[in-house]
Protein backbone atom coordinates (compact mmCIF):
# COMPACT_ATOMS: atom_id res chain seq x y z
CA UNK A 1 0.00 0.00 0.00
CA UNK A 2 2.97 2.12 -0.62
CA UNK A 3 2.53 5.28 -2.61
CA UNK A 4 5.00 6.84 -4.66
CA UNK A 5 5.45 10.20 -3.61
CA UNK A 6 3.42 13.65 -3.76
CA UNK A 7 -0.17 14.28 -2.15
CA UNK A 8 -1.38 10.86 -3.43
CA UNK A 9 -3.79 11.79 -6.23
CA UNK A 10 -5.62 14.61 -3.92
CA UNK A 11 -6.36 17.04 -7.16
CA UNK A 12 -7.01 20.41 -5.68
CA UNK A 13 -3.50 20.68 -4.06
CA UNK A 14 -1.46 19.39 -6.53
CA UNK A 15 0.27 22.88 -7.19
CA UNK A 16 3.23 23.12 -5.51
CA UNK A 17 2.76 20.02 -3.20
CA UNK A 18 6.70 18.50 -3.97
CA UNK A 19 10.09 20.03 -3.27
CA UNK A 20 10.83 23.29 -2.01
CA UNK A 21 12.25 24.62 1.00
CA UNK A 22 10.76 26.49 3.99
CA UNK A 23 10.63 30.06 2.01
CA UNK A 24 9.23 27.70 -1.27
CA UNK A 25 5.86 30.32 -1.64
CA UNK A 26 6.53 32.57 0.87
CA UNK A 27 6.87 35.85 -1.33
CA UNK A 28 3.36 34.84 -3.14
CA UNK A 29 1.96 34.48 0.40
CA UNK A 30 2.77 37.70 1.77
CA UNK A 31 1.06 39.28 -0.99
CA UNK A 32 4.14 39.82 -3.67
CA UNK A 33 3.76 39.21 -7.35
CA UNK A 34 -0.08 39.88 -7.22
CA UNK A 35 -1.31 36.49 -7.17
CA UNK A 36 -4.76 36.18 -5.84
CA UNK A 37 -5.89 34.82 -2.97
CA UNK A 38 -7.26 31.17 -4.01
CA UNK A 39 -3.87 30.62 -5.96
CA UNK A 40 -1.95 31.07 -3.20
CA UNK A 41 -4.05 29.19 -1.23
CA UNK A 42 -3.63 26.28 -3.09
CA UNK A 43 -0.30 26.78 -3.42
CA UNK A 44 0.71 26.88 -0.12
CA UNK A 45 -1.46 24.36 1.18
CA UNK A 46 -0.32 21.81 -1.67
CA UNK A 47 3.46 22.57 -0.21
CA UNK A 48 1.43 21.71 3.13
CA UNK A 49 0.49 18.41 1.97
CA UNK A 50 3.02 17.40 0.29
CA UNK A 51 5.09 17.88 3.72
CA UNK A 52 3.01 15.97 5.83
CA UNK A 53 2.58 13.42 3.15
CA UNK A 54 6.38 13.07 3.70
CA UNK A 55 6.08 13.34 7.43
CA UNK A 56 3.91 10.23 6.75
CA UNK A 57 6.50 8.13 5.12
CA UNK A 58 9.05 9.55 8.31
CA UNK A 59 6.42 8.29 11.07
CA UNK A 60 6.26 4.94 8.93
CA UNK A 61 10.07 4.16 9.05
CA UNK A 62 10.45 4.85 12.69
CA UNK A 63 8.00 2.70 13.61
CA UNK A 64 9.51 -0.02 11.65
CA UNK A 65 12.72 0.57 12.97
CA UNK A 66 11.62 1.55 16.90
CA UNK A 67 9.62 -2.26 16.28
CA UNK A 68 12.68 -4.31 14.97
CA UNK A 69 14.76 -2.37 17.76
CA UNK A 70 18.53 -2.70 15.35
CA UNK A 71 21.19 -0.67 16.72
CA UNK A 72 21.36 1.43 13.33
CA UNK A 73 17.68 1.74 12.68
CA UNK A 74 17.27 3.16 16.30
CA UNK A 75 20.57 5.14 15.51
CA UNK A 76 18.89 6.53 12.37
CA UNK A 77 15.25 7.56 14.28
CA UNK A 78 17.79 10.08 16.12
CA UNK A 79 18.05 12.05 12.32
CA UNK A 80 14.66 11.37 10.94
CA UNK A 81 12.90 12.31 14.43
CA UNK A 82 15.19 15.38 13.86
CA UNK A 83 13.47 15.48 10.18
CA UNK A 84 10.16 15.45 11.45
CA UNK A 85 10.41 18.23 13.93
CA UNK A 86 11.83 20.52 10.83
CA UNK A 87 8.84 19.25 8.75
CA UNK A 88 6.56 20.31 11.59
CA UNK A 89 8.22 23.72 11.98
CA UNK A 90 7.90 24.05 8.19
CA UNK A 91 4.16 23.42 8.47
CA UNK A 92 3.47 26.10 10.95
CA UNK A 93 5.57 28.72 9.28
CA UNK A 94 3.25 27.90 6.07
CA UNK A 95 0.17 27.99 8.14
CA UNK A 96 1.22 31.22 9.91
CA UNK A 97 1.86 32.80 6.08
CA UNK A 98 -1.51 31.85 4.95
CA UNK A 99 -3.23 33.50 7.97
CA UNK A 100 -1.76 36.35 7.49
CA UNK A 101 -2.33 36.55 3.80
CA UNK A 102 -6.34 35.81 4.38
CA UNK A 103 -6.24 38.17 6.92
CA UNK A 104 -4.86 40.79 4.62
CA UNK A 105 -7.05 40.10 2.05
CA UNK A 106 -10.27 40.21 4.14
CA UNK A 107 -9.35 43.32 5.30
CA UNK A 108 -8.28 44.79 1.81
CA UNK A 109 -11.86 43.48 0.61
CA UNK A 110 -13.10 45.11 3.30
CA UNK A 111 -11.52 48.60 2.75
CA UNK A 112 -12.36 48.77 -1.07
CA UNK A 113 -15.80 47.83 -0.04
CA UNK A 114 -16.34 50.62 2.96
CA UNK A 115 -14.47 52.86 -0.26
CA UNK A 116 -16.95 52.22 -2.91
CA UNK A 117 -19.84 52.65 -0.04
CA UNK A 118 -18.92 56.09 0.67
CA UNK A 119 -16.32 56.01 3.09
CA UNK A 120 -15.96 54.12 6.29
CA UNK A 121 -18.77 53.60 8.19
CA UNK A 122 -19.17 55.04 11.78
CA UNK A 123 -20.29 52.33 14.59
CA UNK A 124 -23.09 52.58 16.34
CA UNK A 125 -23.24 53.86 19.79
CA UNK A 126 -25.41 51.38 22.41
CA UNK A 127 -28.21 54.55 22.89
CA UNK A 128 -28.84 54.99 19.20
CA UNK A 129 -30.54 58.02 18.70
CA UNK A 130 -30.04 59.57 22.05
CA UNK A 131 -27.60 61.91 22.85
CA UNK A 132 -24.10 60.98 23.81
CA UNK A 133 -22.43 61.63 27.26
CA UNK A 134 -19.40 63.25 27.47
Amino acid sequence: MEEDGGAGGVEPFAAGAAGGGAGAGSSAVNGGGGAKLPQVLQKSFGEVQGILEQNRVLIQEISQNQETRDADGLTRNVSLIRELNTNIARVVDLYGDLSGSFARAVAAKKAAAGAAAGGPKRPRSAGAGQPQQQ
